[in-house]
């Protein structure tokens, strides 16, 4: 219990902050949907700037590798809903880069996959 008779940890259930208070009730990012399997990384030198949350902090620390946002989910302990609002904050910012995965037409034709997996038998 903290001063004002106000409970924000259960000892089962963890911290009692609603992700909607994390969002300050936002759904949906700015700009572009993030896909789930898109590459997340933080930009080097990058300043924190104030105003934004310990939760933008936490995603920011976690994009120091690249990362896909689904992991950044599981990571940080966060819902997908709101790394991707997190993460609309923190590109507004221009302090991650998102690389989108690859499309169909980005693949590499199934001949020269076959070539490969025949030269790897070879060996």
């Amino acid at each position: 219990m903290s001063d004002g008779g106000e409970r924000w940890l259960d000892q089962e259930a963890g911290p009692l902050v609603r992700p909607y208070t994390v969002t300050r009730g936002r759904t949906r990012p700015t700009g572009p949907a993030f896909d789930m399997v898109a590459i997340v990384r933080a930009v080097s030198g990058a300043r924190f700037p104030a105003g934004l949350g310990p939760e933008h902090a936490r995603v920011l620390r976690l994009c120091a590798q690249p990362t896909s946002v689904v992991d950044l989910a599981s990571e940080s302990g966060l819902s997908l809903g709101v790394v991707r609002v997190l993460l609309g904050d923190l590109r507004d910012q221009k302090l991650v880069t998102v690389r989108p995965p690859a499309t169909i037409s980005q693949l590499p034709e199934e001949r020269l996959l076959r070539e490969v997996i025949q030269g790897l038998q070879a060996l």
